[in-house]
């Protein structure tokens, strides 16, 4: 029997607070209650009720982590107070020098200390308002970072709720637990895609992701060190971290107040032999002198706080043998050379590879086959060669040529001045076309949504497609037998491929994979030209003229065109039926919007992004992604980016959806 909206209040709130106590003891008290299945249960029916009764919604409900739309930039907002680095140390001496500033200051005062783990991550500055979840800003360049609200909401260590009136801000260090990290960097692997070096910058760019559902999907955690209330002060920063740990917000478990300067090695040389066992980074430890008005008597100078120091673990480093470079090929087609190396233990793991990176870094450093060279691996990560040992060579060692064919497919590869890496720019080279194929078919190019994952590694495997035209020779008896492809899916997957012959000429000039060539400037393209024999022949200084192509985007285009393999290519589609080609007649520029150009914003009630663009094209419009003084009107939806402001700035004319909607219907 369906609940009262009465009923449904009382259950909704007993669903929130059992769900935020499970948050804590799971993600801060290490301390899990109940088994994942029935922590999902009770997220999946406060869900289901709130989606029954949408008025009860509160921001800070649990549901709302990650339930923001993708995000089109990160505002700039300035910090309240700096947020300062710290002055690093590396010896036991610089660490009592250290202590030897501090008693010129203080001379008679007796100093105690907290150390903490220095965690290797992403600073964060986190503000709540009246106990709500207000804002997330990252650490920048100290007296400016970036607005990552909408991200951050989605670690769950955050609490969307604290028990504090007013205005309090935490800062603290986001990070990627290890089994995280590896986690994501196995999918990747399978995906052909580049590896994360390390967790660091594995946390770092998935919170700058524009999707949160994508950064939710990280697990990213927070260790939190600093606090700053409205109109209260506590005395020490053990005070703040206890503070902290009252109101649901997560501190590192490790950190200690030591009465001494020699309490505090002790902690750093336990901590140096245990930080194996953690499942996080660490780099060394942070000593920060505990009382708050001996901090401000300290003070700081222009970049550090005089009162505080990072004391550095030194780094893991071996020595090995360079037994061969060899070069892999990614999926972007991306040239990396790795070296063999004579396997060694470090931290614990045998390494037998490392990236080389590209082929600049061979050249700085001088790289050759049969080197000594000494690796380092700090934590869970992939070991990098820090220098080469020159004073051990023989003479027999081998200078590294840089291969100027791809060595998967034969095809010359392509470096442009300006970049380190070098490319195949074969769509069909096989170490690139299992992702080529997942891009032609994807849902924004030609929409063969039935050719997932599974199916492409089988037509792979079985070599009935070598390049992207194969996919239209296709037929019933090459499907109907292969795993999980019974009548039904397999006449589906046929319709689907059928249908992709027609598709407009902006989703064929995207699903080509032309590199920096993304969905709207595809748009844009498509808009300009009309069809792919314009757009092959055209020079890069027509190109340039086109909204959202700059030089290095021209140069890709007329690039790529110039290449006999991709020539060939596309005579293939062609050949197969493909009339892609052109731009479909609806999207003539006699239309009543003939000569217009709009610019898309916020989250529109009736239509998607791509069908308000087409709602556009078809009465002859041109829909760019740039903000300019040549834009004619911004569309502005619900929760509307920095487009709509940068469009009240330049005195650009904005529509609402109501307005939009009695524009086309005209």
């Amino acid at each position: 029997m369906p609940l009262t909206l009465k009923e449904a209040k009382k259950r909704i709130q007993k669903l929130r607070e059992d769900v935020v106590f499970h948050e804590k003891k799971y993600y801060i008290e290490n301390d899990p209650q109940i088994s994942d299945y029935e922590f999902d249960m009770l997220i999946k029916e406060l869900i289901n009720l709130e989606r029954q009764f949408p008025e009860l919604i509160t921001p800070e409900s649990p549901t709302q982590r990650v339930g923001e739309q993708p995000l089109e930039g990160f505002a700039s907002v300035e910090h309240s107070t700096p947020m300062l680095s710290l002055d690093n140390c590396y010896t036991m001496e610089e660490l009592r020098e250290f202590e030897e500033r501090i008693r010129k200051i203080i001379p008679t005062e007796k100093i105690a200390y907290v150390a903490e783990l220095k965690i290797d991550g992403l600073g964060i500055s986190v503000i709540y308002r009246d106990g709500k979840f207000a804002q997330a800003i990252t650490r920048g360049d100290g007296l400016r970072g970036d607005d990552v609200t909408a991200n951050v909401k989605t670690i769950r260590s955050f609490p969307l709720a604290i028990p504090q009136s007013g205005e309090l801000e935490v800062r603290g260090e986001i990070y990627l637990p290890f089994p995280s990290f590896r986690k994501i960097n196995r999918r990747r692997e399978n995906e052909d895609l580049p590896l994360f070096v390390n967790p660091r910058n594995a946390a770092a760019g998935s919170i700058r992701l524009l999707d949160p559902k994508e950064v939710a999907a990280r697990m990213l955690d927070v260790f939190l060190y600093t606090l700053f209330v409205e109109g209260e002060e506590k005395e020490s920063q053990w005070q703040n971290l206890q503070t902290m740990k009252k109101l649901g917000l997560k501190i590192n478990p490790h950190s200690r107040r030591c009465s001494s300067l020699d309490a505090v090695i002790s902690y750093y040389r336990e901590w140096k032999e245990r930080r194996d066992a953690l499942d996080y980074d660490v780099d060394g430890i942070v000593i920060k002198v505990d009382s708050v008005e001996q901090q401000r008597l300290l003070g700081s100078t222009a970049k550090f706080p005089r009162w505080a120091i990072s004391f550095k673990f030194p780094a893991r480093q071996a020595t090995t043998r360079i037994k061969d470079i060899v070069v892999q090929v990614g999926r972007t087609g991306a040239l990396t050379p790795v070296a063999v190396l004579e396997p060694v233990k470090l931290s614990g793991t045998t390494i037998s590879r490392s990236t080389l990176h590209n082929e600049d870094e061979i050249r700085r450093k001088d790289i050759r086959v049969g080197d000594f060279v000494l690796i380092e691996r700090s934590g869970d990560v992939i070991p990098k060669v820090v220098l080469v040992m020159k004073e051990k060579r023989t003479g027999r060692e081998i200078p590294f040529a840089f291969p100027k064919i791809c060595p998967v497919c034969h095809t010359e590869v392509f470096r442009p001045e300006d970049e380190a890496v070098s490319r195949c720019i074969n769509p069909s080279c096989p170490a690139k076309l299992k992702e080529s194929l997942l891009h032609y078919s994807s849902r924004r190019a030609m929409n063969i949504e039935t050719l997932g994952v599974a199916l492409v590694n089988q037509l792979l495997e079985k070599h009935l497609v070598q390049t992207i035209p194969d996919l239209y020779a296709l037929s019933y008896e090459d499907l109907v037998n292969l795993d999980r492809m019974g009548p039904k899916s397999s006449q589906n997957l046929l319709d689907e491929i059928e249908k992709s012959k027609v598709m407009d000429l902006d989703r064929l000039i995207y699903a080509l994979g032309i590199r920096f060539v993304g969905e709207r400037t595809a748009q844009a393209i498509a808009s300009h030209f009309r069809d792919l024999d314009s757009l092959s022949k055209a020079p890069p200084e027509e190109l340039i003229q086109i909204e959202d192509v700059g030089p290095k985007v021209a140069e890709s285009i007329v690039f790529f065109f110039h290449q006999p393999k991709n020539t060939t290519l596309l005579d293939k589609l062609r050949e197969v039926g493909v009339n892609s080609f052109s731009q479909a007649e609806a999207s003539s520029e006699e239309g009543p919007l003939s000569g217009q150009t709009f610019v898309l914003t916020g989250k529109l009630a009736q239509f998607s992004r791509e069908e308000a663009r087409k709602e556009i094209e078809q009465r002859g419009g041109t829909v760019t992604s740039t903000v300019s003084r040549k834009t004619d009107y911004v569309i502005a939806g619900a929760e509307p980016g920095a487009k709509l402001e940068k469009a009240q700035k330049l005195g650009v004319p904005v529509l609402d959806e109501k307005n939009f909607l009695a524009l086309i219907s005209f």
